[in-house]
């Protein structure tokens, strides 16, 4: 639905699995290059010093990248919530790369890559627990996947950015990728060594920038409120439109369903008044609820949780629960931990050697909706609600000028 605030985001997945492939490929590269092999880790992870074992993985690492986001539903994770219970879009992703027309086209490689193997490294450890991972394959699905250094997050914020027309979303992915390093990490205690995907001191400025600019394109883009508010619309119109109102969780199913789909059956339902016209009327002819408060930190504080649940009842009661929505997010903090290797040859943590980094932090966002028809009196009343609720008084006396004596 960002295409609805930003006219340019009308770039698709295709593009961005490009672009995860070609920095995939550019990061495993630097890592297996002879030159960067970090003293001590040939001890631990041999293999990446094995040109002949790199043919294969290099290849399985492109096609994992290619195809680590097949099982994205319509409007990506717009509607997420309405896959059937205990089910993630990795499902689908793992279904698609293991089908037989995929195995099929598998096959067809003269490298002839294990499906399984595709699948570790397009959705990691965490969205795989069920698989066994080596060492090795660990580092290489954590060059897609990973929070702090992953290709899949460097591709979407960079090609976000450039097609919405921001500039939160820009950094030196270049150096970045150029200082990728496998090195051995300690653990907490320090009773132990293991390979792990990290970053020359040289390039910390790289990943600082990276974190920084997720955390803005989040409260920017991402979480816009006016976009939070057509994603509402969306799923209301999915839930009723959906048989079950639930996604498919087939194949063919899947495939079946795309953005066009969707939109050509909100603009049946709202010419014919099929099922979901209100909320196709409310994203087609822009008619979406309009937010009327932001629950600032000072008042989440203040109020905690209860504050949000509280106001929405209040308003719902004042006029009619049809007319008020509330939506709650969490922007998760750039506070990401990786390891950093040091001029000295000392592997340390990133939020040790980062003041940036050890600054960014999780956020709640927060925000009261409205039907556009009562926007006006529900401000007033809210305005009346909050001034009881939550003081703001305390905080004046920090611009206030100092008097002379």
């Amino acid at each position: 639905m960002t295409y609805l605030v930003y006219p340019g985001a009308t770039h698709k997945r295709f593009e961005h699995s490009l672009g995860v492939m070609e920095l995939a490929t550019r990061a495993f590269d630097e890592i297996v290059a002879e030159q960067h092999i970090v003293p001590g880790i040939l001890d631990r992870l041999p293999e990446i010093a094995d040109r002949a074992y790199h043919s294969y993985w290099r290849q399985i690492l492109r096609l994992a990248a290619l195809c680590h986001d097949i099982g994205h539903l319509p409007f990506s994770h717009a509607a997420e919530s309405l896959l059937p219970e205990g089910k993630k879009h990795e499902f689908l992703t793992k279904l698609l790369i293991e089908s037989d027309e995929m195995t099929a086209l598998w096959k067809g490689f003269q490298i002839n890559p294990r499906p399984e193997d595709i699948v570790k490294l397009a959705l990691g450890p965490k969205e795989y627990p069920e698989g066994k991972f080596s060492d090795w394959e660990v580092i290489l699905s954590e060059i897609i996947t990973g929070d702090a250094l992953g290709t899949d997050r460097m591709d979407y914020l960079l090609r976000d950015a450039y097609h919405t027309g921001v500039t939160y979303g820009r950094f030196d992915h270049f150096r970045l990728l150029q200082g990728l390093r496998v090195v051995l990490k300690p653990s907490e205690d320090g009773s132990e060594m293991s390979p792990s995907l990290g970053i020359e001191e040289g390039a910390l400025a790289g990943a600082e920038s990276l974190l920084v600019a997720r955390q803005f394109m989040y409260t920017q883009v991402y979480h816009h409120h006016v976009r939070l508010a057509y994603n509402l619309h969306l799923e209301d119109f999915l839930r009723e439109w959906l048989p079950d109102g639930k996604f498919d969780m087939t194949a063919e199913g899947h495939l079946a369903l795309t953005d066009n789909e969707v939109l050509a059956a909100m603009a049946k339902s709202l010419r014919e008044g099929g099922p979901g016209k209100d909320a196709a009327n409310r994203i087609l002819n822009r008619k979406h609820f309009k937010r009327i408060h932001r629950f600032s930190p000072v008042e989440q504080a203040a109020g905690g949780v209860t504050l949000l649940e509280t106001t929405e009842t209040k308003l719902k009661a004042k006029f009619g629960s049809e007319n008020v929505r509330s939506n709650r997010k969490e922007v998760k903090g750039g506070r990401s931990e990786f390891p950093v290797l040091r001029g000295n040859g000392e592997i340390a943590s990133s939020l040790k050697v980062s003041k940036i980094l050890q600054t960014l932090s999780s956020e709640v966002l927060e925000d009261l909706l409205v039907e556009p028809s009562i926007r006006d009196s529900a401000v007033t009343f809210l305005q009346e609600m909050l001034r009881d609720r939550t003081p703001i008084t305390p905080l004046l006396p920090l611009f206030e000028s100092k008097k002379q004596p």
